[in-house]
């Protein structure tokens, strides 16, 4: 057991290594400065299943880090929830194969509400309809699975993961944000205590 388990954790952090590294990245961290920050837009998430907990995640993660973002489900995008699109926004899609149908309809529904939204699409297949389509396109790198069929969403769920941990990180940079405005996001809990003693503001 111990064995198979030091394979696993060897294939997935290979994996997480062989990520291509490229100026798709840059591309996409001035797109979404630009339509959140410089132009008071807000990012919006979307993903079908394993994949759509990912973008969720990557959400609720720039929320709490100084880029004001949403996950809209792209079934509830057909019934009307599409309408959270507003011009200056920047959609986010996350798909391993880069055609998973529901999310190449949000992307339709989205462009013919607001033309002109730009799209980053996380995907394992850059050559795919949604990567065609993109403004910029982070590719994981087509990992193998670690899933003894080959097919259970896993390897791939972390490098999109990562993927969306590192475009924070580098917004969070691009912004300069501050100990003392993570503090303003996050009332309780530990990190709200942890952010208020970093910026010396203890109440």
């Amino acid at each position: 057991m111990r064995d198979k388990i030091e394979k696993l954790l060897a294939a997935e952090a290979e994996a997480i290594h062989n990520i291509p590294v490229s100026d798709e990245y840059g591309k996409a961290i001035e797109l979404i400065y630009m339509a959140v920050h410089n132009n008071h837009g807000k990012l919006i998430a979307s993903g079908m299943g394993k994949a759509g907990q990912i973008a969720n995640n990557i959400a609720t993660t720039f929320s709490s880090t100084g880029t004001p973002a949403v996950f809209l489900h792209p079934s509830d995008a057909q019934h009307g929830d599409i309408g959270v699109i507003q011009q200056n926004d920047i959609l986010l899609l996350v798909s391993n194969s880069g055609k998973t149908r529901e999310v190449l309809e949000l992307f339709t529904l989205g462009r013919n509400l607001c033309p002109n939204i730009p799209v980053i699409v996380i995907t394992s297949i850059t050559d795919s309809p949604l990567g065609e389509f993109a403004d910029a396109v982070l590719t994981t790198g087509n990992p193998k699975e670690v899933c003894p069929l080959g097919l259970t969403p896993t390897t791939s769920m972390t490098a999109m993961t990562v993927i969306g941990d590192i475009l924070v990180v580098l917004m969070m940079e691009k912004i300069g944000f501050t100990p003392a405005e993570y503090a303003k996001r996050h009332h309780g809990g530990y990190l709200g205590h942890k952010s208020r003693n970093a910026s010396g503001n203890l109440s």
